[in-house]
This record gives C-alpha cells, sequence and structure tokens, in this order.
C-alpha cells in the first residue's frame, strides 16, 4: 500500500543545503601603499613632536608619492575596492589634514594663542569638508580637474613652506612674530582654497599606457636632476606654482566667457557643454 501505481518508492524530500557566504577579503597591493602613506603622516607628526621638522617633511612628502600611486596601482591591478576607498580617504584626512595641521601649529603658530591653533583647525576642517565633497561628487565632477586644492597638494604647499624656513636655519619660530604671520597666512589660505570651486588641474587624463616623444623622457630626467639641487626650493615653488595655478585657470575661463564650475549636470562624461556656471 505504501508504493505507487507504476511500482516506484516515493522520493523522500531533501533538506535544502545552507550555503555558507564567502568572505570578502581585502587587497593586499594597493592598500599596503595605503598604510605606508599613513604611516609617513604619523611618523611626520612624531617627527614634529620632537622639534624635527625636516624629517617631519620628509613623512608628508613621501606620504603625498604613496597616495598617487595607491589608485593608480589598484585600477592597473584590478583591485579596486570600497574598502579601499574608505582606507584612502582615512590615509588623506591624517597625512593631510590632521599631521600638517599639528606640524605647522608646533612649529609656529602656538605662538599666536588662540588666533594659532583656530588658523591650524580651518586648515584641519578645510581637508575634512574636502575629502567628504570629492567623495560625494566623484561621479559628476569632470576628471580633468579638481574642486578646489586637492589635500596632498595643499599639505605639500604648507610642509613645503616649514621645510625651507627649517633649512634656512629658523629655528623657534613661535619667537618671530613676522614669520608666525606668515606661517598663519599660508595656513589659512591652503585650508580655505581647498573648499572653494576653484578649478585645479588633476592630471587624470594623462596615460602612462601612451607612447611619448623621446623628449618627454629627457625631461622627465632633467626634473628629477633639479630637484636634487636643493629639494626644499624646488619642491615648495613647484607646488606653490600649482596652490595658485587654479586661480589663474578661473580667472582665464571667467575672461573667455567659458564655464568656470567643475560640476556637470548629469552624469554623462562631462564636458565644456555639460558644465553650469
Amino acid at each position: 500500500m505504501n508504493e505507487m501505481h507504476d511500482g516506484t518508492s516515493p522520493t523522500p524530500e531533501r533538506s535544502p543545503v545552507l550555503v555558507r557566504p564567502r568572505r570578502k577579503g581585502i587587497y593586499i597591493l594597493p592598500n599596503l601603499f595605503t598604510l605606508a602613506a599613513l604611516f609617513g603622516g604619523f611618523y611626520a607628526i612624531v617627527m614634529a613632536m620632537n622639534g624635527q621638522f625636516e624629517q617631519a617633511a620628509y613623512g608628508i612628502f613621501i606620504a603625498a608619492v604613496l597616495d598617487s600611486l595607491d589608485g593608480r596601482v589598484a585600477r592597473m591591478t584590478n583591485t579596486q575596492s570600497a574598502f579601499g576607498e574608505q582606507m584612502d580617504s582615512l590615509s588623506d584626512m591624517v597625512s593631510f589634514g590632521a599631521a600638517p595641521a599639528l606640524i605647522v601649529y608646533e612649529w609656529a603658530l602656538k605662538g599666536l594663542g588662540k588666533l594659532g591653533w583656530i588658523a591650524a583647525f580651518v586648515y584641519c576642517s578645510g581637508a575634512a569638508l574636502r575629502l567628504a565633497r570629492f567623495n560625494t561628487n566623484i561621479t559628476v565632477v569632470d576628471k580633468r580637474f579638481f574642486q578646489g586644492l586637492p589635500s596632498p597638494a595643499a599639505a605639500a604647499v604648507l610642509i613645503g613652506f616649514i621645510w625651507v624656513m627649517d633649512d634656512s636655519g629658523y629655528k623657534g619660530v613661535s619667537k618671530i612674530d613676522w614669520l608666525a604671520w606668515c606661517a598663519f597666512g599660508v595656513t589659512l589660505y591652503a585650508g580655505l582654497t581647498m573648499v572653494t570651486n576653484v578649478p585645479f588641474y588633476s592630471f587624470k587624463d594623462v596615460s602612462f599606457k601612451r607612447t611619448v616623444p623621446f623628449i618627454v623622457i629627457v625631461a622627465i630626467a632633467l626634473g628629477f636632476a633639479v630637484i636634487t639641487i636643493h629639494p626644499p626650493i624646488v619642491l615648495f615653488s613647484v607646488f606653490l606654482v600649482y596652490g595658485l595655478s587654479g586661480y589663474a585657470v578661473y580667472a582665464y575661463k571667467r575672461v573667455k566667457g567659458k564655464p568656470v564650475s567643475v560640476i556637470a549636470t548629469s552624469t554623462d562624461e562631462p564636458d565644456e557643454q555639460g558644465l553650469h556656471r
């Protein structure tokens, strides 16, 4: 009676097999660069606390180099991830936000009392706001330009100024009024420029996979040679020119009647017609 009419036994129902979800891993290579950049910022803070501002400058500039590589390495090895993006932003906040603000305060601004730490906070908060805006606007910004001065360049301007002055023999700057006020001005300029809408060229349209004329390689070699002549002055000059270039581009576009905003009106590929004023 338990058999079916066709002579076969009923097939027992199988319980569903529970498949354990696979754990998401973390890509090592790009995050190693990010961690190394974070260490550079932390190292710079420690060196500044010990009055070794030249070593602090080394830490910030090395962090800037590593920060420029982690994203490219991730794209070249197809190892981009949401974790890597968040890690990069947090590393940038330490290395190019908190670290420069603390270094300049320790170097010069603490002698100005409340105005000193207010200037340092303006820079630090400017870096935080700039990074937050970058993360939220990343899909609608013309990739050829940054919206405001990027935080690594702002840090390079500020720390480059400290490096040049320290290399020139200025010690105990917090007690030198004119130099402390100069540091105050540079700090405010770098901090506020990060949160402006001024366009700064991003160099993201430069492809390393394309062939270039031989003279380009020669120019790069000469560039490295020039840097070795006197790294503090050369690097500070380069980043200072870049830190002013955005205002020059802004003024040029205004004079020519071109759109000056880098925010697109749609998520399509941004171009001059797709940007609003």
